[in-house]
């Protein structure tokens, strides 16, 4: 059932060509869109194919690990009840809120999920610029399997969610009517999360739903112009840089610190984060993006 997003990859690049042609043709009225940069959009689809290639090897894991968890439970939730649709819709969301905030806050797995927010454009090839370190995903979706869902089932919810996600990347849409915008996940919601501006730092960190930003804390509407990329640029087109740069710098960052404790710090923490009595300039951690 993960092969529903690969069978969606046609439509995404034929969503990409469209919107950069709008960009070409249609132009902008106010004058502050970004639009397209081909080295950078060349690194974003880079960055998806290698996406792709490492996910199809994991997903084997993954499935593997999904079946035996079903298996070892005595709980069983049957996909012909039309509300334990509508219980998955809303338990693989909570869940991806859950992994996107982690991913956010603590340096270990914001490593991996760094590359995604290192353009400083935003459109739809930005959704294509993914991780290829996905192992960090897995633990936010183990307890799905757990409670009775099918291995399917949850392979499924995952490949929906992120077909939806792919089309919240652009600029050209503005706000939607305003009980979408209170419910759901919008280009407006996820500019926003993808802003290195102060107020827009650790913002919207929904799948589909903005309702658990909203729930907990997190949720920051769109005002100010949204400036996209890193608090800290990384300034490349190199596609093994971009994937694994953050890396690199954590490493650095742990050789520097001299306690165990505080080295262990250095990757639970927050990105940002550091250690009493080190200077913050020799850090090389990147806040946020």
């Amino acid at each position: 059932m993960s092969e529903v997003l690969y069978y969606a990859i046609p439509y995404f690049l034929l969503l990409l060509v469209l919107e950069a042609l709008a960009f070409k043709y249609l132009g902008d009225d106010d004058g502050g869109l970004i639009g397209y940069d081909a080295r950078d959009t060349r690194t974003s689809l880079l960055l998806g194919i290698g996406n792709v290639v490492i996910n199809f090897a994991w997903k084997f894991v993954v499935l593997a690990l999904y079946v035996l968890i079903y298996e070892l439970t005595p709980l069983r939730l049957d996909p012909s009840d039309w509300w334990v649709w509508v219980l998955l819709f809303f338990a693989d969301d909570f869940s991806y809120y859950w992994f996107h905030r982690v991913s956010h806050e603590s340096r270990f797995f914001w490593a991996s999920h760094v590359v995604h927010h290192s353009s400083t454009h935003y459109n739809l090839s930005t959704a294509l610029r993914q991780t290829w370190v996905p192992m960090t995903y897995l633990p936010f979706w183990l307890w799905l399997p757990a409670i009775g869902f099918e291995p399917w089932m949850v392979l499924l919810a995952q490949s929906w969610s992120l077909i939806y996600q792919f089309g919240i990347h652009t600029e050209r849409i503005g706000r939607l009517p305003r009980p979408i915008e209170y419910v759901f996940n919008t280009p407006s919601h996820h500019r926003v999360h993808h802003g290195s501006n102060k107020v827009y730092l650790d913002r919207n960190y929904g799948g589909i739903l903005v309702i658990w930003d909203r729930m907990f804390g997190t949720y920051e509407g769109e005002g100010e112009r949204v400036r996209y990329g890193l608090t800290k640029n990384i300034h490349t087109y190199n596609v093994v840089r971009a994937a694994f740069h953050e890396y690199v710098a954590m490493w650095h960052d742990i050789k520097r610190t001299p306690r165990l404790r505080d080295k262990l710090g250095v990757l639970y923490h927050g990105p940002g984060w550091t250690p009493s009595g080190v200077d913050p300039g020799r850090m090389e951690s990147n806040t946020r993006g």
